[in-house]
C-alpha cells in the first residue's frame, strides 16, 4: 500500500529560495523579527540574518543551493542541504581567491506561526574555510 503526501512549502524551501534567489530581504517572509539564532557566524535577529545573507552574497554573488531532504515533526522543520558558489568577494576578514566552493549543512528549525523563530545547523566548517584559503582540512 502506498500513500501520496502533497509538498508543502517549508522555511526550508523559503530558505533555499532566499539563497537562490540571492535575496536577503527575502527574510521578512520566514524569519521572526526576535529569531534566535545558534549559529557561531549569526547573531540572534532578522535584521541579522538579513546583514549576513546580504555579506555572503557580496561574497559568493553565484551561490546555488539544494534543498536536498526536507522533514517536519511538530513544529521542527529539518533541511539538508548543498551550497555551490564561486569566492569572489571578502567573507570575515577572507580575501577571494576565485575558488569553487561547496559546502553541505543540516538546518533545523522552530516554527511559530509560519515564521521560524528559532535556529540550530552543521555545518562541514572546517572543509568550507579550507576551501576558500585553498588548506587542507583534516579529514
Amino acid at each position: 500500500m502506498s500513500t501520496t503526501q502533497h509538498a508543502t512549502k517549508t522555511v526550508a524551501h523559503a530558505f533555499a529560495e532566499l539563497m537562490n534567489g540571492h535575496d536577503a530581504d527575502a527574510v521578512d517572509g520566514f524569519i521572526a523579527e526576535d529569531y534566535v539564532n545558534h549559529n557561531y557566524f549569526v547573531e540572534d535577529g532578522r535584521e541579522a540574518n538579513r546583514a549576513f545573507w546580504t555579506i555572503w552574497f557580496a561574497a559568493f554573488p553565484d551561490t546555488e543551493v539544494t534543498l536536498d531532504d526536507v522533514m517536519v515533526d511538530g513544529d521542527r522543520v529539518a533541511g539538508r542541504f548543498t551550497y555551490r558558489a564561486t569566492f569572489q568577494g571578502e567573507f570575515m576578514g577572507l580575501q577571494p581567491t576565485g575558488r569553487p566552493v561547496v559546502m553541505h549543512s543540516i538546518d533545523i528549525w522552530r516554527v511559530a506561526d509560519g515564521m521560524a523563530v528559532e535556529h540550530w545547523d552543521q555545518l562541514d566548517g572546517q572543509a568550507f574555510f579550507a576551501q576558500l584559503t585553498g588548506e587542507t582540512a583534516n579529514q
